[in-house]
């Protein structure tokens, strides 16, 4: 055999020997970041609760050479790792689970229960995919710490806590977030999808997601016997006229151009069927996507309520109590420039029938509340496809529904989707944190 065909033989079998290594140590880290899906699944934590949790992210991230800070926010985490001169990037996950009771027969799945805060025992469930963009995360930050040859600049990655009560990011900013730490020059976040297959990715320019209040409004009234209703002025009454009304702010004061939604989504008044109360409470969601049509949402839920009550004869010192509720996220705005920026980059990473474009939604994602920091900081969320595809397979040929975020039967399929979300947001963060030549 000739000298160059030993040599050509020889490098082949090197090659050979080397994408063989390089293919088991990728099985090895999926094994791994498998393994810590699955304990993170099991042992999920609700809003506010997150103490294990945050001190088994702080320890990967401690494990990745990045440089970590523990409750920031509550038990919010902050990590980040300076490579070199460069912008730097934001990556966000969050931590909180649901009190649901999980159904979905996985061998891993969650048995837990807690103590809410109001005294309750509740079984506990990550059934919103936040393991999943838990393990992303993880993932990232080892790739990004082993390939420190292709960015330049700062990643800093935050796990942040209360997300399903809309909290986390207001009290992670007012704790420091972007004064203590690095200030980001990119906010960049994921969420699973619940009807998108895994392996792909979804992407929506602008509003992605809605502005979400919550308001209650305390209904009074002159309470009686239910025999003699004239004596009275019955709040369930003066209720049932204000929620008729609500629905016109949408459907007459509207632009029909502007998205807004208003649902009573609770009840409550009253005791036994013979006695008129003196009060009902009522609870809504409202949803909008500028800042403006959130305003006259506001503003008109008010109007109504107190023009109904004084239209029904009350004085002032019964007139309707109305207040924002605990719960409130902005608008999630994908920056359309930076959205464009990552298109030909999450393609050449994936594959162009990977990438999807979907239309905004009416979900809330306190994510938001990153980008909306004066400057505003350039912000991207995409939607990481987490349904098995002989599963998707399956139920569109039955015609039937794939549970749903938040429901005890969302069980993602966790490799294929836990692959894709690092191989995106490598994919980005190295494209906007480029190597200097």
């Amino acid at each position: 055999m000739r000298y160059s065909t030993v040599l050509i033989v020889s490098l082949g079998l090197a090659l050979s020997l080397s994408q063989a290594t390089v293919k088991a140590a990728e099985n090895a880290e999926i094994t791994d970041l498998l393994s810590l899906y699955k304990d993170l699944h099991r042992n999920p934590e609700i809003s506010f609760q997150e103490e294990k949790t945050a001190q088994r992210l702080a320890s990967e991230f401690t494990d990745a050479a990045f440089d970590v800070t523990n409750n920031v926010g509550g038990h919010g985490v902050v990590a980040f790792l300076k490579n070199g001169e460069g912008p730097t990037v934001m990556l966000r996950t969050d931590m909180d689970a649901l009190p649901v009771k999980e159904q979905t027969g996985k061998p891993y799945a969650s048995t837990a229960t807690t103590v809410d805060e109001g005294g309750n025992i509740v079984s506990v469930m990550h059934a919103c995919g936040h393991d999943i963009h838990m393990t992303t995360a993880v993932g990232s930050a080892r790739w990004l710490s082993t390939h420190r040859d292709q960015w330049q600049g700062t990643v800093v990655i935050i796990a942040q806590p209360a997300e399903e009560r809309g909290a986390g990011s207001r009290a992670m900013l007012a704790d420091g977030l972007f004064t203590r730490f690095p200030r980001p020059d990119y906010n960049l976040a994921l969420h699973v999808s619940a009807d998108l297959p895994a392996g792909v990715i979804a992407y929506t320019r602008g509003y992605a997601m809605a502005n979400v209040d919550s308001v209650d409004i305390l209904v009074k009234g002159i309470g009686g016997h239910g025999a003699y209703p004239h004596l009275t002025k019955d709040p369930v009454v003066l209720a049932a006229r204000i929620i008729s009304d609500l629905q016109t702010l949408v459907s007459r004061e509207l632009s029909p151009l502007d998205p807004g939604v208003i649902t009573v989504g609770s009840i409550h008044g009253g005791t036994k069927r013979n006695v008129i109360s003196s009060w009902v409470k009522l609870e809504l969601t409202v949803r909008s996507y500028s800042d403006e049509v959130r305003k006259q949402l506001l503003d008109g839920i008010a109007r109504i309520a107190q023009a109904e009550a004084r239209s029904y004869g009350l004085p002032d010192s019964l007139l309707p109590v109305i207040t924002n509720g605990d719960y409130y996220t902005p608008a999630m705005y994908n920056t359309p420039e930076l959205t464009e920026q990552m298109l030909p980059v999450l393609r050449k990473a994936l594959g162009e029938k990977a990438v999807l474009e979907v239309p905004p939604v009416m979900g809330g994602e306190d994510f938001a509340r990153y980008g909306r920091q004066e400057p505003l900081i350039p912000s991207h969320m995409f939607k990481l496809g987490s349904v098995a595809p002989d599963v998707l397979e399956r139920t569109r040929a039955n015609n039937s529904n794939l549970p749903s975020l938040h429901s005890p039967f969302f069980a993602p399929e966790p490799k294929a989707s836990i692959t894709t979300g690092i191989k995106a947001m490598t994919a980005m963060v190295t494209a906007l944190l480029p190597v200097s030549n």
